[in-house]
């Protein structure tokens, strides 16, 4: 394999977080990359950047693990509320209690951070308990250093717009799902996008995969970010966090994308 950079982007708007990207690219694509990641920063629906960090770091090709993309199914919702009650019934399936997953679930919905805004990263969130874990419950958790295998980029790309889904944000929420759920002691995620326009979310878990909400939160709603379930008997918490900040991954294989469909109810 030749070598690969970790490309990321972090931006703030008046001393909160505004955005934030990653790639693994080649030598030659880190120039497109870097413009494209700044490009982004600085025309956010959420505001106008006031500083844009990107950072470039080489990455060993023996440190690279590669994990398969999660199977994606739709599950069609009217509205924020009908989403979260399946988001909800999704979670249990994956073997969240549903109380543990109820609090989660209001509190990314309030603003996971102090003071009610967003973060960076992810709760860490302990199923057993319910307790949050993250060192820094301002920035949270950052899955980061991922990206598309290249051999998958087409296929994919054919099989989201069959779909009417080939946008960056399902995009890049399989592939951080991919690594998420690669995780030793992931239970399952919960998703949903602090972008004011867009109201899909997901919860991703090990037993069905990326399951995806058209609505998880009403339009125009500035809150958003993810929990990352965990079964702390099964991990070190000081492992779990390097994997999931630090770990180059590729996800790729092959692609699973199930038509939509309608949820029976519960």
């Amino acid at each position: 394999m030749t070598d690969l950079y970790s490309v990321r982007m972090h931006a703030r708007a008046k001393n909160d977080h505004l955005c934030g990207a990653e790639r693994l690219q080649t030598r030659d694509g880190l120039e497109a990359a870097c413009l494209e990641l700044v490009r982004r920063a600085l025309a956010h629906e959420r505001g106008v950047a006031d500083q844009v960090r990107i950072s470039i770091d080489r990455v060993d090709p023996g440190t690279v693990v590669r994990v398969p993309l999660p199977t994606l199914e739709t599950w069609l919702c009217d509205d924020a509320d009908r989403g979260r009650q399946l988001a909800l019934r999704s979670l249990v399936e994956a073997g969240v209690p549903q109380d543990v997953a109820s609090r989660a679930m209001a509190r990314l919905a309030a603003g996971p951070a102090p003071g009610g805004g967003v973060m960076r990263g992810a709760m860490l969130v302990d199923v057993a308990s319910g307790e949050r874990f993250e060192p820094d419950p301002a920035r949270g958790v950052r899955a980061s250093r991922m990206d598309l295998d290249p051999d998958t980029v087409d296929a994919l790309g054919r099989g989201l717009a069959a779909l009417d889904l080939d946008n960056r944000h399902v995009r890049e929420a399989l592939v951080l799902a991919a690594k998420v759920l690669a995780a030793p002691g992931m239970v399952a995620e919960l998703c949903w996008s602090d972008d004011p326009s867009y109201t899909a979310g997901y919860v991703a878990a090990p037993g069905f995969g990326y399951r995806r909400f058209p609505h998880l939160k009403p339009a125009g709603c500035p809150l958003g970010g993810r929990v990352f379930f965990i079964d702390r008997t099964q991990i070190s918490l000081a492992a779990l966090i390097d994997y999931l900040e630090r770990t180059p991954v590729l996800a790729g294989g092959p692609v699973r994308l199930l038509p939509a469909r309608q949820p029976e109810e519960a």
